[in-house]
């Protein structure tokens, strides 16, 4: 495995199994996802053409985009979706 995959697997833990429970009323989905994988040690900052990225410790960076809707992803991106019937969060990483 990749340390490009570890990374992934870590970043979908942090998503199943969070700090805190997404909770909409309080919270926008981009700043829990940003708060979740803080807590779990990653290095979030500012992304010009996403809604924020993950930079890796050997300096590469996952771009991230969160959505309410799984419809028209665009595969350049990680995704972190808000199912609101299941009220499940997921992650989906981008193609490499």
């Amino acid at each position: 495995m990749t340390n490009l995959q570890q990374t992934y697997q870590v970043i979908e833990e942090t998503i199943k199994k969070p700090p805190i429970p997404h909770e909409p009323q309080k919270q926008s989905l981009k700043a829990w996802a940003m708060y979740c994988l803080r807590d779990r040690g990653f290095k979030v900052i500012y992304a010009q053409n996403a809604d924020f990225a993950v930079e890796t410790r050997n300096g590469e960076k996952i771009y991230f985009k969160v959505a309410n809707d799984g419809s028209d992803l665009d595969n350049q991106f990680g995704w972190i979706l808000w199912d609101r019937t299941t009220k499940n969060v997921s992650f989906i990483p981008p193609e490499s």
